[in-house]
């Protein structure tokens, strides 16, 4: 007669024995790990996360008010230095020397915010992009550094103070609530208060929330491990899609809205020069990082004699453009975001020496600027991948609309490390869906090519002086 299965032995605690060495493990239950919708409805649930949702919802209101004056604030001053001021002075445009003395105010006045304010006037440009991280005490600094930066003609865009502003005022507001602030907390609320405060700069909203949540890096670097094949596969995969279907005639029955505005086609000559523009812009740009993080480990040591000469050389370097060309000043000496409009509407009305001063003298003010003063690195770097794409477009096979998408695509995602976000600002900013695989190839190629090149120094997020 068979004996009778005895039970085998338990912990102490009461559980079933572990597996033996090498056994495949017990197959995991519903109870004992739920399924990820069940982990999100649960989420949904808890009555801490609808309190935030709702409060982010909220906050949203008073967040983008602010920034709305301060972007508002902004663009007003900047008209009354670069325009107003010239003009009642007896010129009919700012002179070639203008940047000189409002450069120099710049850096003194910079420089004394860093040495004396809470959170040094916010984070160094040359570092990168930022969710946040500052907190209430910081605001002040970060606004008079952004006052006394952006309108007297740093090379540098608005983007890195608002989302200091957003998550700063979201963080306050929340302390007003009496409510209990976790790590968590203050990272959901500072990312939804910079969203909300960039949600209009960039003319679509869609491009706050994908750059935010690029910037927070929530799956860390194995997000971006599998984000990049996916990109890089869906660009190709629409360019061979667009290109057998033309060589065929056949239709797949895809989701597509016709423009009332025509682009022309990408073509393989647009492809291959993709690839060398993106290669090219991502050494130029890392150089010019690199060179900024140099000069903000200059800064640290003496922030004001330091930030007032690094603003006044970026000055000098308008100068020169202006000498050398006969333009404006301000084509250097400014974030770019107007000239952008104009290079791209009239791409025809600069000539090659032009866009090679431009290329070199805004290059090297950016550099400056990165490491001294205090604003973001988006949009100079999208001037300079346009004034690029432009200059390279007499190429055989590329073509304007192809230069601009891979020029801005592979410079914006060569600075920010964000290659998603790039891809869909370049590609709102142009306007139209024909340039997204040239978008794609152009920000991987670029991403790829910074990532695998020596980190180079490393600078503290604020600018301490020690």
């Amino acid at each position: 007669m068979a004996q009778p299965t005895q039970p085998g032995p338990r912990s102490p605690a009461g559980e079933p024995p572990r597996a033996a060495h090498g056994a495949a493990p017990p197959a995991r239950t519903r109870a004992s790990q739920p399924a990820e919708a069940d982990k999100l409805r649960e989420l949904l649930r808890g009555p801490g996360y609808l309190k935030r949702l709702v409060f982010c919802g909220l906050v949203g209101i008073p967040v983008s008010l602010a920034a709305f004056w301060f972007l508002s604030g902004m663009n007003y001053l900047q008209r009354l230095v670069w325009e107003d001021l010239p003009q009642a002075l007896g010129h009919d445009t700012a002179p070639w020397w203008w940047p000189l003395p409002l450069l120099l105010v710049a850096g003194v006045c910079v420089g004394l915010v860093v040495a004396h304010f809470p959170g040094a006037g916010g984070h160094v440009p040359a570092t990168g992009m930022h969710a946040g991280g500052l907190g209430p005490a910081a605001l002040p600094g970060v606004v008079l550094a952004a006052v006394f930066s952006l309108p007297l003609g740093a090379v540098l865009g608005p983007e890195a103070p608002l989302i200091a502003l957003g998550g700063g005022l979201a963080l306050a507001l929340w302390h007003l609530t009496s409510a209990t602030q976790t790590p968590q907390t203050a990272a959901l609320l500072g990312t939804a208060g910079a969203a909300s405060a960039m949600s209009a700069i960039f003319g679509n909203p869609l491009i706050a929330a994908v750059l935010l949540m690029e910037i927070a890096g929530v799956g860390g670097p194995q997000l971006f491990a599998v984000m990049l094949p996916a990109l890089l596969a869906s660009g190709i995969g629409s360019l061979v899609f667009s290109g057998f279907g033309r060589w065929t005639g056949l239709e797949i029955g895809g989701l597509r809205l016709k423009p009332g505005v025509d682009f022309p086609r990408v073509d393989a000559g647009d492809v291959l020069w993709t690839v060398v523009i993106a290669l090219v812009l991502a050494v130029g740009l890392y150089a010019v990082q690199y060179a900024g993080r140099l000069t903000a480990l200059r800064v640290v040591r003496r922030p004001v004699p330091a930030t007032a000469l690094c603003a006044l050389l970026a000055g000098v370097c308008a100068c020169v453009y202006a000498l050398w060309t006969g333009r404006g000043p301000a084509e250097v000496a400014s974030s770019g975001q107007a000239a952008l409009a104009d290079l791209a509407g009239d791409p025809h009305a600069w000539s090659v020496g032009a866009l090679v001063a431009v290329l070199l003298c805004k290059g090297l003010g950016y550099a400056l600027c990165l490491g001294s003063l205090r604003g973001g690195p988006i949009f100079p770097a999208l001037f300079l991948g346009a004034a690029a794409g432009v200059l390279l477009a007499p190429l055989p096979g590329l073509g304007v609309g192809a230069g601009l998408a891979a020029g801005m695509a592979a410079s914006l995602a060569a600075v920010v490390r964000l290659p998603v976000s790039s891809v869909l600002l370049v590609v709102l900013v142009l306007g139209s869906t024909t340039m997204i695989p040239v978008a794609i190839l152009a920000s991987v190629v670029a991403f790829v090519t910074v990532e695998l090149l020596p980190a180079g120094p490393e600078v503290p997020l604020q600018a301490v002086p020690r």
